[in-house]
């Protein structure tokens, strides 16, 4: 059977190489995102109702109605989702993706990330930066005033600077990126530093005061997590592309709410495949322990799609440090995922490799015969709200969606023969 999906595969993975998405610019969701609107609240994972919500995405969107002056407190917020007045949706079905709880509301700015040879276009929200932040499940008024400062004083600058500049490659940065000790997921110090020195020219151009410059480059600087969210748009808007076709048997979601985890596929479009998500067996931080963890939550695993993150760990031996594990064994496991993968990415290279591709095009029927699952990187929310980060780590998904995928794509080819 896996000879019926090989031809297409093949064209998918040349997709996968030769796309370029660019960062074009930075504007309000609710005035870029199709079908966005005020009472419209985006999520990561798959669809999910309030009530079976995990307490750090609860807590996010009480934080995010709160920010967006839908409520008055975190208890108005509260009530307003519970009672549904609020419309909740998976930011997969919306052309978007966020890292953790993934929360976007109309006011909040996106990245605009887009591909000219594949129309495909991709948003997700500003990297905030570590510990207690929004996408953690964190709604105190520091996150609240931090978000307020993204969204009147950091955005609007940085879309100006950035029609100044002109698109920005963000493959050529990732690229570059992996050269320099990053795999563009839980490790972007390299990724963030090139933004850095891109944007800082038009920065200063755009005659805005030193202080709001300073302010700027500090926060961009200061965040090395920053370019994740350009990592995640990137990805999100190659695997758009990769779904469009509705042809292959390859992954182009991976993500979780808290309560489930779930796949998408490229023969079968936007449909979910889905089990129960799970407590990643990951380092947490000083005085946390596996109970106080929230299962796989998030959507950035769509950068392990395109063979960054968990599939380009041997480039990043520093991070071992941060999610735990040492380098060598790290390095083998991400080298397993080439055993389920269609091939090397032409341009995403690993000098620790011998200058290796890294493995792109995770097939699910590979994956079935293998019963080898894709390995990610992750963060962890802590289950108690307002806490946020609690640790990180890696983790292999689940078996059971991909092969709920397998069945239903080589049952589908079976009636076409028939």
């Amino acid at each position: 059977m896996q000879s019926m999906f090989d031809r297409d595969n093949h064209g998918l993975f040349e997709l996968i190489c030769r796309s370029n998405p660019c960062l074009t610019s930075v504007a309000l969701a609710g005035k870029v995102v199709p079908g966005m609107h005020t009472h419209r609240v985006l999520h990561a994972g798959p669809p999910i109702e309030w009530q079976a919500m995990p307490a750090a995405m609860q807590s996010a969107i009480c934080g995010a109605l709160v920010f967006e002056g839908l409520a008055k407190d975190i208890t108005g917020a509260r009530e307003l989702a519970s009672n549904g007045d609020v419309e909740l949706h998976s930011a997969n079905d919306h052309q978007a993706a966020g890292a953790m709880a993934g929360i976007i509301t109309a006011s909040m700015p996106v990245f605009i990330v887009e591909d000219d040879g594949t129309t495909a276009r991709a948003f997700v929200s500003i990297n905030e930066g570590l510990g207690k932040a929004l996408r953690f499940g964190a709604n105190d008024a520091a996150v609240l005033t931090r978000l307020d400062w993204i969204r009147s004083r950091f955005a609007p600058l940085l879309a100006d600077a950035l029609a100044r500049h002109g698109p920005i490659s963000l493959k050529s940065m990732i690229a570059e990126a992996l050269r320099r000790g990053d795999e563009a997921h839980n490790r972007n110090k390299a990724a963030t530093s090139q933004f850095v020195r891109e944007l800082a020219p038009d920065l200063v151009e755009t005659g805005a005061s030193h202080p709001e410059i300073a302010a700027a480059l500090r926060f961009i600087g200061g965040n090395d997590h920053f370019f994740l969210s350009l990592s995640i748009a990137h990805a999100k808007c190659i695997s758009l592309a990769v779904e469009n076709t509705k042809r292959g048997s390859l992954v182009t979601v991976m993500s979780g709410n808290g309560r489930e985890v779930g796949i998408r596929v490229s023969g079968t479009g936007s449909h979910w495949y889905k089990t129960a998500a799970e407590v990643a067996d990951v380092r947490l931080f000083s005085g946390y322990n596996i109970d106080d963890a929230t299962p796989t939550m998030g959507d950035s695993y769509v950068t392990e799609t395109i063979g960054l993150g968990g599939f380009a760990l041997a480039a990043a031996p520093a991070i071992a440090e941060f999610i735990g594990g040492n380098v060598r064994e790290l390095t083998a496991r991400s080298e397993q995922m080439r055993q389920i993968t269609v091939g090397e990415h032409t341009d995403f290279v690993i000098p620790q490799l011998g200058f290796r591709g890294v493995p792109v095009g995770i097939d699910v029927l590979k994956v079935v015969s293998t019963g080898l699952t894709p390995i990610v990187n992750t963060g962890v929310a802590s289950r108690r709200p307002g806490i946020g980060q609690i640790g990180a780590g890696v983790q292999n998904f689940p078996l059971a969606p991909f092969q709920m995928a397998a069945e239903a794509l080589t049952s589908s080819s079976a009636a076409k023969i028939n």
